[in-house]
């Protein structure tokens, strides 16, 4: 009796611990562009996304550069936070862009969420 007695007093003490708890998926300035290695080898660079709240909308662009004599598809996906930095869903659908020879374009996403405060932007060839 008293074995359950404890485990039980444990139990509740966990789960109390666990509703203060406060999870949150830190996304800093170092990563908010995420870049797969092809792109380098492929001659793209990009600058970091720009997070701005134009009339309450979170808004973010980066812009694409093309160092070779080709052009090259790229596509990319945009990542939105909240202040806690929690992912918000829905997932934005991945897009694709053709990125001029010698060229840059820029890349922008406007999140259907309001509550959303950081953003990552997701490059892949």
């Amino acid at each position: 009796m008293r074995f359950s007695r404890l485990a039980w007093m444990l139990a509740a003490t966990l789960v109390v611990t666990g509703c203060n708890s406060r999870p949150a998926i830190p996304v800093n300035e170092k990563q908010a562009l995420v870049m797969e290695s092809s792109m380098l080898a492929a001659g793209i660079t990009a600058e970091k996304p720009d997070f701005s709240l134009p009339e309450g909308r979170p808004t973010a662009s980066s812009t694409i550069y093309n160092e070779r004599d080709s052009a090259v598809a790229v596509h990319y996906r945009y990542y939105w936070y909240d202040e806690k930095g929690l992912e918000v869903q829905p997932l934005e659908v991945p897009k694709t862009i053709i990125v001029p020879a010698k060229g840059q374009v820029t890349v922008t996403a406007i999140s259907s969420f309001y509550g959303a405060r950081k953003v990552r932007l997701y490059l892949y060839l």
